[in-house]
């Protein structure tokens, strides 16, 4: 991990736009013109670098994007999407057909889950579900027919982490590509740099920050992304999932304070966990000492940006959770609402909300919990104030009593 800060790599990358503007201009179109008829023949065949021919394809936009996320990543390329679904699908697509198998985490977001145990079957892919932290298991459900490896480098929802240096020597042993999405893990983990042969972000979350854009990206070789955006063979140019080019200059303006979002998430999360796990709450972060992964974790970050904004609290029943996520709502301490990243904490019960799809039995063997509530936390100030207040709300419905803290 030394001399790499991907942080650095995207303040490095300087773009200028068409009349000297600071951000690169914005290419609003979906077609493009050529000077001659065998430019565009040349473009069509993927021989001419540095021409655009149709925004499904590629556009100006979209690679200042995917130049600076590949930076990011430490990937030779990246290619943007209009999801993190439009991303996933894709790329699991592009290197598995009919008869191959994939061993994927149990525990990862629900939208993937359900692709690669409802659909993907329909296509003849099959997909053995592992405890991503156990690699004698994960080694073990390892077939003839295995391709791929696919795991979140932080779960979602139980913020499990994988040993993803011990997951690249396994998938090297058996010549498998490692799959990683690093979705709630931006700057803190480079799974590249650890041996993870593609890494997938949704873009929507973290790296964009502030709700107001889907999107998604694969970082990977320079050979994939090609496959990738092959005119006959290419899962993301066959099945359309393109990022709008106003979109892409969107995300590229977040991105470049996302260093600065990222220590202030890590701190205020790590900050919450510590003080409710003190109070004697059932916490996870993977910061603190009492997570099972913390040690190997710590191995893993780039410390600068800590052990990330996502933190889980078992509050013990779904009409607790309930109870009390509706009453922090109307403290304005934050939303009800899925996904992540947001600059105000937003917090959901995951079984019956982002995790949804896995069944309950599932859910139940994987020890997703009716009364988990999944937080983001924000970018507030003063994080002592928010702790008090949340607390305020939790001893307010008994879920935090005097004699709770006092014996905690």
């Amino acid at each position: 991990m030394k001399n790499f800060n991907p942080a650095d790599n995207i303040q490095d990358l300087q773009y200028f736009g068409e009349f000297g503007g600071v951000n690169p201009s914005i290419s609003d179109s979906s077609t493009y013109t050529f000077l001659s008829a065998k430019t565009m023949f040349d473009t069509f065949e993927g021989n001419m670098e540095g021409c655009y021919l149709y925004s499904r394809h590629s556009s100006p936009s979209n690679l200042y994007l995917d130049k600076a996320l590949a930076a990011m990543e430490g990937t030779e390329s990246a290619n943007v999407s209009a999801s993190g679904m439009g991303a996933i699908t894709p790329t699991l697509l592009q290197l598995c057909g009919t008869g191959d198998h994939i061993v994927s985490s149990r525990t990862i977001y629900g939208g993937t889950y359900a692709f690669l145990k409802n659909f993907t079957p329909r296509l003849g892919i099959k997909t053995t579900f592992v405890d991503i932290t156990k690699l004698d298991i994960v080694e073990a459900a390892i077939t003839p027919e295995t391709k791929v490896l696919y795991c979140e480098t932080v779960s979602n929802p139980l913020l499990e982490v994988a040993d993803i240096e011990g997951l690249a020597k396994i998938a090297k042993r058996h010549n498998l590509t490692l799959v990683v999405d690093n979705t709630f893990s931006p700057l803190s983990v480079s799974p590249a740099r650890l041996g993870a042969d593609i890494v997938i972000h949704s873009l929507t979350k973290y790296i964009n920050g502030s709700s107001d854009t889907v999107g998604g990206v694969t970082c990977a070789s320079q050979e994939f992304i090609d496959s990738l955006k092959n005119v006959n063979s290419g899962a993301s140019m066959l099945l359309g999932p393109t990022m709008d080019s106003l979109r892409s200059a969107s995300v590229m303006k977040n991105l470049r304070t996302l260093h600065i979002r990222m220590k202030q998430h890590s701190h205020n999360a790590m900050y919450l966990a510590q003080r409710f796990e003190k109070d004697g709450l059932k916490t996870v972060y993977p910061g603190l000492a009492s997570h099972p992964s913390h040690e190997i974790y710590k191995t893993m970050i780039n410390p600068e940006y800590g052990f990330g904004g996502m933190m889980t609290l078992d509050v013990g029943t779904l009409a607790k959770a309930n109870e009390l996520m509706e009453l922090m709502q109307a403290k304005n301490l934050g939303y009800l609402a899925v996904s992540l990243g947001f600059y105000k904490t937003l917090f959901s019960a995951p079984g019956t909300s982002t995790s949804s799809e896995i069944p309950m039995d599932e859910q139940i063997e994987m020890g997703l919990t009716d009364g988990l509530i999944r937080f983001s936390i924000g970018l507030d100030n003063d994080i002592e104030r928010t702790y008090k207040m949340m607390k305020s709300c939790m001893m307010e419905l008994e879920i935090l009593t005097s004699e709770a803290v006092l014996t905690a």
